[in-house]
């Protein structure tokens, strides 16, 4: 069977169409743009740490523990930064950070580990190699903090807060480490 369109039905076609692409512009625009991505940005951390660090000799003080998450807590107040998805995305953005400390202190420390090691073997030493020790310190650290951030995430028993509650161990740890590796609470 064949359909013809009438005068009136082509008429109705042809305002139909604009008809819904002007609903669907006004349903857009009400709704408003799509849910926004939070703005992270160190500052508020590295303040913390330069602080700390100008007020703690021999990087002795515990005060920059209470740096950890300062970034990440300014993120969450930006748009999007309140939802769970948001949070973690601040969580992470600190991770990184600290993560990227954490790798400039382990190169530092494998560096001179190698030399001391290098050291040694001239001197004729049967010492421990502290490049080896180093890094199997730092496997096992890669371990425990897995599994402790997993632990932690287990509490929110299957909850939405296991999501940040992660992102936000894995920041606190890596840090930890970090702040380690370059030296604070030295022997």
């Amino acid at each position: 069977m064949t359909y013809k369109n009438t005068r009136s039905q082509k008429w109705n076609n042809t305002k139909v169409v604009p008809l819904a692409v002007t609903v669907l512009a006004f349903n857009i625009a009400i709704a408003g743009p799509a849910q926004a991505e939070p703005v992270f940005a160190p500052d508020a951390t590295e303040a913390c740490v330069s602080e700390v660090y100008a007020t703690s000799p021999g990087l002795s003080g515990h005060a920059v523990l209470d740096c950890v998450g300062r970034a990440a807590a300014a993120c969450m107040m930006t748009l999007g930064g309140d939802t769970t998805i948001g949070m973690m995305e601040c969580l992470d953005g600190e991770r990184d950070y600290w993560d990227a400390r954490l790798n400039t202190a382990y190169a530092e420390r494998m560096n001179i580990a190698k030399e001391q090691d290098a050291e040694m073997r001239e001197l004729g030493s049967a010492a421990a190699s502290i490049e080896e020790r180093l890094l199997a310190m730092q496997r096992a650290w890669i371990s425990f903090r897995d599994a402790f951030c997993l632990y932690e995430q287990a509490q929110w028993m299957g909850g939405t807060g296991g999501g940040p509650a992660t992102e936000a161990c894995h920041m606190h740890e890596t840090a930890r480490q970090a702040l380690k590796l370059e030296g604070w609470w030295g022997q």
